[in-house]
């Protein structure tokens, strides 16, 4: 069933798993906590989704993945698969259908969870058994990250989420800019996730051997300020600067600065969430799409790193470390230890982005800063498998039917969940979409 993404060796015990399941509702519960009933109720445009129906297909995978696929259940809702089953229910179908109301909605996420964690508390998980707790964790936590720039398309209020263990000392960090390159020496570099990583997903799989030539890399993503220079010098009227179909994009939308720019006076404000807000000049540059980063670094001369050469930054060990622990690959800019509240922003701990020159001890081993957290950071490389890929993973359609339409995103951003962000992981958009929270670094040419 899921052979070839199964470690063996990695079982997480009942009570890890029993917490890590609670923690991931405890967020998707208290992101819409807050919001009303005309709030709940939400337009048709691509970038949302009806929030009922968000609520009940994240309840609807712990269903379908782990206690019918394991325990062989039947299903806890009449018609609950045509209600749910986001490929056999097309988006905009979503606004259309008969959805439980709110009230019940919640009924059925509590009674799919109490049978979830029932289960954890009969018996300890195989291995197996692990993969699937922690892909349906993850699946949640890309919800809730959803949630949060959903409340941000919507202009609703800023969410609050509830923060365990975070750092108070942090939230106001400072940094500054972080302007250079740092240079990268290349060679072959092993893109992709090994087969002893305790958890990928199936278009990670596996790590194969790549020339990469040198190269330099921005040490930090581009900031505010630099792509003000770039929208006041006429950026987006300049179609020499624009590739075909991002020309189409931005003729076709008729932007001519970031979608939440907005001018007041004779300054810059940004929206954030609900309220405008001063444009702070030193934090990353949020909410472009690829169509627009790409038109920034043809201005400034520069070119957008490729999904090879953005993870070689993030991830290799310098050589003096290979050497002595025989590794070429790091799980982490910094290493192998997970992510503490000091080395990355993320898991909405500062509610927003910050400074670019902020979280030096998250440094990757050449140099680069704030490869995860903060940001997701474009690519210049298609979604596409990497060789020998096999989709026989019980979640066949979380990439099969998105390679060769999307681009790679690297890194996670602040209201990624730390759990989810680590080198290897391969986030996807289509390029015209603006709505994530997604800017990007350059390499010079």
């Amino acid at each position: 069933m899921i052979r070839e993404l199964v470690n063996k060796d990695v079982i997480i015990s009942a009570a890890q798993l029993y917490s890590m399941v609670r923690d991931a509702r405890g967020r998707t519960l208290n992101l819409v906590a807050d919001l009303n009933e005309h709030q709940f109720t939400v337009p048709c445009i691509e970038t949302v989704n009806p929030l009922a129906w968000e609520l009940g297909h994240i309840a609807y995978f712990y269903e379908v993945f782990l206690l019918r696929l394991l325990d062989g259940t039947a299903p806890i809702l009449e018609e609950v698969d045509q209600l749910y089953d986001s490929f056999l229910v097309g988006h905009d179908d979503r606004w259309s259908l008969q959805l439980p109301s709110r009230e019940k909605t919640l009924k059925y996420m509590r009674e799919v969870m109490g049978l979830v964690l029932v289960r954890l508390d009969a018996k300890e998980p195989t291995a197996e058994e692990t993969y699937l707790y922690l892909l349906c964790v993850h699946h949640e936590d890309m919800h809730g990250e959803a949630f949060t720039h959903m409340r941000q398309t919507l202009e609703y209020q800023e969410p609050r989420v509830e923060i365990v263990n975070a750092d108070s000392t942090l939230t106001e960090l400072g940094g500054g800019a972080l302007p250079g390159d740092v240079k990268i020496p290349g060679g072959q570099f092993q893109l992709g996730a090994h087969k002893t990583a305790s958890f990928v997903f199936d278009n990670e799989k596996w790590a194969h051997s790549v020339e990469v030539a040198a190269f330099q890399m921005a040490r930090a993503p581009v900031t505010n300020e630099d792509y003000l220079d770039f929208v006041e010098d006429g950026g987006y009227l300049r179609e020499e600067l624009w590739d075909p179909q991002g020309w189409i994009w931005r003729c076709r939308t008729g932007v001519e600065h970031p979608r939440y720019w907005r001018r007041g006076g004779q300054e810059w404000l940004r929206q954030n969430f609900g309220q405008l807000v001063p444009l702070q000049r030193n934090i990353p540059i949020v909410h472009v799409n690829w169509y627009e980063a790409r038109a920034y670094c043809n201005w400034v001369g520069r070119r957008l790193p490729t999904e090879t050469e953005w993870e070689m930054a993030a991830a290799a060990e310098p050589p003096e470390d290979r050497l002595r622990n025989g590794q070429t690959k790091r799980r982490y800019p910094w290493g192998n230890s997970p992510p503490t509240s000091d080395r990355a922003n993320l898991d909405s701990h500062l509610r927003g982005c910050v400074e670019v020159g902020a979280f030096p001890a998250g440094d990757s081993a050449v140099g680069c800063r704030q490869m995860l957290g903060n940001i997701w950071e474009w690519t210049d490389s298609s979604f596409n498998p990497f060789p020998g890929f096999v989709a026989d993973y019980p979640y066949r359609e979380y990439s099969v039917p998105w390679f060769g339409d999307r681009k790679v995103l690297k890194g996670g951003a602040w209201a990624t969940r730390s759990r989810l962000a680590y080198n290897t992981y391969r986030n996807f958009f289509q390029p015209h979409r603006n709505d994530i929270f997604a800017g990007f670094r350059t390499c010079s040419r």
